[in-house]
């Protein structure tokens, strides 16, 4: 989801470990290495069943209701339950398909350590803040802010990685974002009305997508393993991590009302686990480029879910501003063309 993502975010948000810059935290996108060919271009390769502006759709869709589902689930459980059942019916899922095809998890003491920093800061770490933020803040707010993704992203790029240098554009995307932020956020009013610990979570979840897509890039850019391996494996570690601290910080649950116990399921097995599925097929048929605009359509989904389904109140600065943030972060996505070689 998350873009909670999301990649996104981001890439989202899901939420898989893959060596790419970070652009949305849900986000899944092959490692350079892998051939510019997909399955729909190969000669002779199966054509998918669906069409994939359908499977594109689909994925809009669940990672945009991503943050209706923890709203609901929080009305009933406790964060870290609505994180913890998100990533064991999300590992579920993944565990099944990795066992279908009959792939095994990645071999080796040094990825597993790896992926044991990734699966915090890709997966419990913002999973959980999204989560108590919710409890405090809109599920439309929660989404704005998980936009800003790519924003952080670019910004940690600059320090962290050498290779990545801003361009002009890129910067003035990044101050037009969190100018868009401002704007979300009311500063001209004092940010009269709105809760600022929930949304500096919100807005710490969404750096922390960006810090695990930063250390992905630097420490796992050959990992040998496929990346539904390297996903199953990197949700397990963030779900051990989960069934280690929620016991401490919480009681067991008394009651199993049904429509939050539905949310974290949806919320788990579709927004982490088919979702994945859905992004990686997708990345593989049309690449990350195509696949990855789905960040931009998240927040207007959960935006609309939450103000139809669940009466969330939108000042006029609320879609104004997510439009800023949209824009801004295109803006630190693009890259400049090449001009023409003159014969």
């Amino acid at each position: 989801m998350s873009y909670e993502v999301s990649r996104s975010m981001v890439v989202a948000m899901s939420a898989v470990a893959v060596p790419r810059p970070p652009s949305a935290p849900t986000e899944s996108t092959p490692p350079p290495s892998t051939p510019a060919t997909t399955p729909a271009t190969v000669p002779g390769a199966r054509r998918p069943a669906v069409n994939w502006r359908i499977r594109f759709a689909v994925l809009s869709l669940i990672w945009g209701f991503s943050f209706l589902l923890i709203k609901v689930g929080t009305q009933a459980y406790a964060p870290l339950q609505v994180t913890l059942g998100r990533m064991l019916f999300g590992t579920a899922v993944l565990v099944a398909v990795l066992a279908v095809k009959r792939e095994r998890f990645p071999r080796g003491a040094r990825v597993w350590g790896h992926l044991t920093v990734s699966a915090f800061f890709l997966n419990a770490l913002p999973f959980t803040l999204f989560a108590y933020a919710e409890l405090t803040i809109p599920s439309t707010l929660a989404g704005i802010c998980n936009a800003t993704t790519p924003l952080w992203g670019m910004a940690l790029s600059v320090v962290a990685l050498s290779e990545d240098r801003p361009t002009r554009r890129r910067v003035a995307g990044l101050g037009i974002g969190f100018a868009g932020v401002l704007t979300v956020l009311g500063a001209w009013q004092g940010f009269a009305g709105q809760d600022l610990a929930g949304t500096a979570m919100a807005l710490v979840a969404s750096l922390s997508y960006a810090v695990g897509w930063i250390y992905v890039r630097r420490t796992l850019a050959d990992p040998g393993s496929s990346h539904l391996s390297m996903s199953g494996a990197q949700l397990l570690l963030g779900t051990v991590q989960l069934a280690v601290i929620t016991p401490v910080f919480t009681s067991f649950p008394t009651a199993f009302p049904v429509l939050p116990l539905l949310s974290v399921l949806a919320l788990g097995a579709l927004g982490t686990g088919v979702a994945f599925l859905l992004q990686y097929g997708l990345v593989a048929e049309v690449g990350p480029t195509t696949a990855t605009l789905v960040t931009y359509f998240i927040p207007v989904i959960a935006t609309a879910a939450g103000v139809t389904l669940l009466g969330e109140r939108l000042a006029w600065s609320t879609p104004v501003g997510a439009l800023i943030v949209l824009a801004g972060a295109a803006l630190t996505q693009s890259r400049r063309r090449a001009a023409p070689r003159q014969s």
